[in-house]
């Protein structure tokens, strides 16, 4: 009997260390504690030391601190008809811890199926060519429509980012076909702007050196500097154009012989 008192007394003794354990908790700097009473919400804890009662009281904890989640790839039928398959990467905080335990039963869960069907419906309004250049914007328009939809929840979306956007095959060589062409019509247009600003540079010239006849003369003895300080054994010597009138003018004859059948002419 005595033995039987001993483990009875030794029994009740561990089940009051083990209650005594349970009351305190400590809570870390980036955690807080939803309080429930009878199962009715009570309060928000922490950080630190506190106490609990026993079977009167429960404790959920939660995480402060940002999540990084990552978003599964979706596959996405873009506006002109081109399917992509794309994934992100999430970031988002619990602000509000009572609203994220009461509101949603499981908020990671709920963030993340979100953001997939979000994904979907908003990168699905855009073309190809957006989602491929437009990153930025595409990225603000979802946080911002995430972030709507889960401030019920006492979440905080900070940033949603794209990371990848695979293309088929096909696709790929018909955007390398498409990014050839378009290099290949600017080089045509920065070359045929360079042949007009270099005709308007010549009509220019061409309008100076009428204005002024001597510059004409500058320039030939120019070329011929240029010439002599080549070592070239072939020498070419510009011929005035005024030169050639002048030798034209000498051989001309003095008078055209009279026409005998000229009208003007009496016989």
């Amino acid at each position: 009997m005595i033995i039987d008192f001993l483990y009875f007394q030794l029994l009740i003794v561990v089940l009051v260390i083990m209650l005594i354990a349970s009351m305190f908790r400590i809570l870390r700097e980036y955690e807080r504690g939803v309080i429930f009473l009878l199962g009715r919400f009570h309060k928000i804890k922490g950080p630190g030391f506190i106490i609990l009662i026993p079977f009167v009281q429960q404790m959920v904890r939660v995480d402060l601190r940002i999540i990084t989640m990552d978003v599964p790839s979706q596959d996405l039928i873009s506006k002109d008809n081109v399917t992509v398959r794309v994934n992100a990467v999430l970031y988002f905080r619990v602000l509000d811890p009572q609203k994220a335990i009461i509101n949603i039963e499981n908020y990671l869960e709920a963030t993340s199926q979100l953001a997939q069907t979000t994904m979907r419906s908003v990168l699905g309004q855009h073309e190809l060519d957006e989602i491929l250049s437009a990153r930025d914007t595409l990225n603000a328009d979802l946080q911002r429509i995430l972030d709507q939809s889960t401030d019920n929840w006492g979440i905080k979306v900070t940033a949603v980012e794209i990371k990848h956007v695979d293309l088929d095959e096909s696709m790929i060589r018909a955007i390398a076909r498409q990014a050839e062409a378009e290099r290949s019509r600017r080089a045509k247009v920065i070359h045929a702007t360079g042949e007009l600003e270099a005709s308007k540079q010549l009509l220019e010239a061409a309008r100076m050196l009428g204005q002024q006849p001597e510059a004409i003369q500058l320039r030939y003895l120019q070329t011929l500097t240029e010439i002599t300080s080549d070592n070239s054994k072939i020498i070419v010597f510009p011929l005035p154009m005024e030169l050639g009138k002048i030798l034209q003018h000498i051989t001309e004859p003095t008078g055209s012989p009279k026409d005998p059948q000229s009208p003007g002419e009496i016989t």
